[in-house]
């Protein structure tokens, strides 16, 4: 995978991610000229009701990760999986066998969100033969830390650190990195200096590639819109019309007619 990514890099080729969480979507959007999959625990806000991604566990992301695989046309498109909090920060050998399991179910990578202090784990999981999606700026399952969604590295020493764990990152041998929620010009900065592809969300137009959530890009996740999404569809809205005529056809009896029964 990462020969690939690296050749879009150098001929300045957009890679294009979106998140993924079951086969149908994934059958979908195949056809749909993106490059990556994500199998994001952000599937613990748009589809299991939690209100952030902390309580994501490794059994959730294994289903939606087995879900997504099974529908993913795998010549046209990489799955990746995020790994979900607790499963790897602490703990190089677990993070290393919980990469694995993913990678089982599927995935083709894993994304990890940290940069020095997870280190070790990202080490253990390469030396495994499992390529890795880094995560820097801002980190959703550190929001507890962060003080909520906000965007991240506007201060020089922030903005130095970003730099260091990216190259960090690159040096222990990270296909690619995530930047969420950080300044354009440190993004435009950082993605220069590198020689893996970066992938923003939130990080302005510099960046290598773009991914962002399907239930945004979609129209489909109305509790609130970052400013960094743009609705390419509003299915919210196209879903509940579409239910309200059904409910209202069978009750009215007009549904099903002769051409919806069997003879």
């Amino acid at each position: 995978m990462l020969e690939k990514f690296l050749k879009m890099k150098q001929n300045n080729e957009k890679i294009v991610m979106v998140t993924c969480y079951d086969a149908t979507m994934a059958k979908i959007m195949s056809n749909s000229n993106v490059d990556m999959f994500l199998v994001g625990d952000s599937v613990g806000m748009t589809k299991l009701g939690y209100e952030n991604t902390l309580s994501v566990t490794m059994d959730d992301m294994i289903h939606h990760t087995k879900a997504t695989a099974r529908g993913t046309n795998k010549d046209k498109v990489v799955v990746v999986a995020d790994m979900p909090y607790k499963s790897y920060e602490d703990n190089p050998k677990l993070a290393a066998e919980n990469a694995k399991k993913l990678i089982d179910a599927g995935a083709d990578m894993v994304k990890l969100e940290g940069g020095l202090e997870i280190i070790d784990s990202i080490k253990a999981i390469i030396n495994e033969g499992i390529e890795i999606v880094g995560h820097l700026g801002l980190m959703p399952q550190s929001i507890e830390k962060m003080g909520g969604y906000k965007v991240q590295c506007r201060d020089e020493q922030s903005q130095k650190k970003l730099l260091e764990d990216s190259l960090l990152l690159q040096k222990a041998g990270v296909s690619m990195i995530v930047f969420e929620g950080i300044p354009e010009a440190i993004a435009k900065t950082v993605t220069e200096k590198l020689d893996i592809p970066t992938i923003g969300i939130g990080a302005g137009r510099y960046c290598d590639g773009q991914v962002l959530v399907s239930d945004d890009l979609l129209g489909m996740f109305t509790d609130f819109t970052p400013k960094f999404v743009k609705k390419y569809a509003n299915l919210a809205q196209v879903i509940q019309e579409a239910t309200a005529q059904y409910s209202k056809e069978v009750k009215e009896g007009k549904f099903p007619q002769e051409v919806n029964t069997y003879k």
